[in-house]
Order: structure tokens, then C-alpha cells, then sequence
């Protein structure tokens, strides 16, 4: 044991909150997966326990590769991987609709494992656009250059996300303009790139009114979670009543753990809602202890950037590592019927290979710039990003 930690550098509390989520989801995610098993009739509990294992350990194993890779190599490496992550957009697009009823144009294939491109693209992107800010942060940025270099690459991913995940286009255009406004982008011009995405924004749903059959469905679920939030109508206002009937039987300490009755009626009680069924079993304490641990990371976030040395480690920390306390915000705020219906996963706890490990990728750069000795940011910037691929050769 004492060797395997000689290995793990970084912050250590990040680390902690790592092992305490993931350790934690195992009771969660199998109670949960009784409602898949008995009420779906699909796979075995511990079927669904083993393969959440699966995804934790090599989310570890991320973790730990990631965290050692020296901080600066994620510069160029997001330029290289701008035009991949395109292509992958692309490629799920166009490989179809649906796939055992969900849209799989969220979706590729690969290994047999399913993956959720969307997520890898906006961990792209908020590195991209941390290396574009820390590059221009001395100097007076250019607007008209700007627009060729930061937002047309921006919105190129966003356009192929949104028909299909406007809720996590949604998010990874607000925490960019969050990142911006930290980096010093002029707020007039965050202003301008703001209104252009709204405007983006009702053209795509012009334009999916008009062409019906292009989109099929994706305005109209749109319309129905937002109204089923104001209006209790529709079918996720199903999915509320029953977490908000969990929370309730919840009290203050729970009904104990695997107990919960609202797992075999609420849909995705292992992902999107199980915030709700840990309330439930654990109640409001575990509930909040739940809060805190994200806060506590939150926190330790803040700590890695004031010992940060430069500009593109504290904005590369708060780009990757904002997103995942604001994603957890969002499914906790959906459980609890404060935030409308949007499929946001609890980060670390809920089911899902590809969220648990874009989280841990994440993680492990934070770890990365924590871990690091003071770097220049001459020495992270003026990296060409063909370099990585020839130290890798070499």
C-alpha cells in the first residue's frame, strides 16, 4: 500500500473524494439496478454491480495515466484532437436514430462498449479554449481573429452536439463563456458571442419545425421536459413525482440501504435520478454529505489553482474541474424538481462508463497541474503540437 502511494502525487484530497464517490456508488447503483433487472427485465444486479466496477477501476487506471503526464502536453494535445473529435461528432450523427429506443446519436460503438462522444468534445474544448486565453491573455485579443480561432471551433462541435444533447450543448457553452469571462475575453464581446449562440439556437429550431422528419422528436422533447417542469404534465413529470416521493420516504436518516420501493418504479434510478433513491435509502443527511463531498471538491479545485504557477494550468483546472461540480449540481437539482428534466448524470456515482471516465480524465488533469514543479508559460504555450507526437515516436 505504502508503495502504491509513493506513485500517486498531486493533491491528495482530490484523490480521497475520488475513492469516496466511486466506493460509495457501489451500494446505489446496485440497489438501483433491481429496477432494470425486475421491472425491464434485463441482465442480473450483480451483473449491473460488476460492470460499474468495471468502469470505476478503469477510471483509476485514467486517473492515474492521465495525473502523470506533465500538463503542458493537454496544449497541443487539444489542437490534435479538435478535428478527431469533429470526425467523431460526424460518424455518430450518421449512424442513426435509435438504438434499443434511445438516440444513438449520442452514441458509437466501440469495443462493444458504448460511448458518448458529446462528453469527450467538451473536455476538447474547454482545453482549447484554456490555450487559446492563456496564449492571448498579455496582449489585447483581436475579435475578428478570435472568431476564427476560438469560436468557429467552438461552434462546429456545438452544432453537431445540440440536435441530439441540447441540454450538455447547453453546459458546455455556458462554461465556456464562463472561462472566458475568467480569462480575460472582453465581456462586450462574450455579449456578442452570446446573442449569436441564441440566435444559432432558434434557427435550429426553426429550421427543426420546419424538417420534421430531419429531427424527429428532439424540439418536441425539448417543449415537453421544460413544460412538464412548469406545468407537471407529460411523461417527466413522471419521473419528478417518483423522485420526489423517494426524497420524501427518505426523512432524515433513510429507509437503509437497498430498501428503497420508488428504484422499481423511477426510470434511470441508476443514472439520471439516483440522487433520489440515495435520499431515499440514506436520507437527508446522506443526501447532504453527498452535497459536501462535491463542494469539498469544489474547494480543493480553488486550492490547486492559487498554487498554480501559470495562466494556462489555472484556467486548464477551472475548465475541467468546474463542470463536473456544476453537472452534479444539475442532477441533483433535477432530482429534487428544482432544474428541469435534462439527462445529466451524477458525476463518480451514477451508472455509465463514458461519463465516469471523461470525469476521470478530467480529474487526472487536475491532479497533473497539482502534481506539476513550476512550469513557464513559454514552456506550455510555444509547444508545437506535432511535439507530442514526436516525443512519442522518440
Amino acid at each position: 500500500m505504502k508503495t502504491i502511494f509513493q506513485h500517486i502525487k498531486g493533491d491528495k484530497t482530490i484523490w480521497a473524494i475520488f475513492a469516496i464517490l466511486s466506493i460509495f456508488s457501489f451500494m446505489p447503483v446496485y440497489s438501483a439496478s433491481t429496477n432494470l433487472v425486475y421491472v425491464v427485465g434485463s441482465g442480473s444486479t450483480l451483473g449491473y454491480l460488476a460492470k460499474h466496477i468495471f468502469h470505476l477501476i478503469m477510471g483509476f487506471l485514467i486517473i492515474y495515466g492521465v495525473h502523470k503526464i506533465p500538463y503542458r502536453y493537454f496544449s497541443g494535445g487539444s489542437v490534435l484532437m479538435l478535428p478527431v473529435i469533429i470526425i467523431l461528432l460526424v460518424f455518430t450523427m450518421a449512424q442513426g436514430t435509435t438504438i434499443g429506443g434511445a438516440n444513438a446519436s449520442r452514441w458509437i460503438r466501440i469495443g462493444g462498449l458504448g460511448f458518448q462522444t458529446s462528453t469527450l468534445a467538451g473536455l476538447v474544448l474547454m482545453v482549447y479554449v484554456a490555450r487559446y486565453l492563456a496564449k492571448n491573455k498579455e496582449g489585447k485579443i483581436n475579435f475578428k481573429e478570435s472568431l476564427w480561432q476560438l469560436w468557429l471551433p467552438v461552434f462546429a462541435v456545438l452544432v453537431l452536439i445540440l440536435p441530439a444533447n441540447f441540454s450538455t450543448t447547453a453546459i458546455i457553452f455556458m462554461m465556456i463563456l464562463v472561462l472566458s469571462f475568467i480569462g480575460g475575453y472582453p465581456i462586450k464581446q462574450i455579449g456578442v458571442i452570446l446573442g449569436a449562440g441564441i440566435v444559432a439556437l432558434l434557427i435550429f429550431i426553426l429550421f427543426a419545425k420546419a424538417f420534421p422528419d430531419i429531427m424527429p422528436n428532439r424540439v418536441q422533447t425539448w417543449e415537453s421536459r421544460i413544460g412538464s417542469f412548469f406545468e407537471d404534465e407529460s411523461g417527466d413529470s413522471y419521473q419528478v413525482e417518483k423522485a420526489k416521493i423517494a426524497i420524501a420516504k427518505g426523512g432524515t436518516l433513510g429507509v437503509g440501504p437497498g430498501k428503497s420501493v420508488q428504484k422499481n418504479f423511477l426510470p434511470q434510478s441508476t443514472s439520471d435520478f439516483i440522487y433520489a433513491i440515495i435520499v431515499e435509502e440514506y436520507g437527508l443527511v446522506g443526501g447532504f454529505v453527498i452535497v459536501c463531498i462535491y463542494f469539498l471538491l469544489l474547494f480543493r479545485i480553488f486550492v490547486v489553482v492559487r498554487k498554480t504557477t501559470t495562466i494556462f494550468g489555472v484556467l486548464l483546472v477551472l475548465g475541467v474541474g468546474i463542470p463536473i461540480v456544476f453537472q452534479a449540481t444539475i442532477n441533483m437539482a433535477v432530482a429534487t424538481n428544482l432544474f428541469p428534466v435534462t439527462g445529466q448524470t451524477l458525476p463518480l456515482i451514477s451508472s455509465g462508463g463514458t461519463s465516469i471516465w471523461m470525469t476521470c480524465f478530467a480529474l487526472g488533469m487536475i491532479l497533473s497541474v497539482s502534481a506539476s514543479k513550476e512550469e513557464t508559460e513559454e514552456d506550455i504555450l510555444d509547444d508545437n503540437p506535432l511535439d507530442i507526437l514526436h516525443e512519442t515516436v522518440d
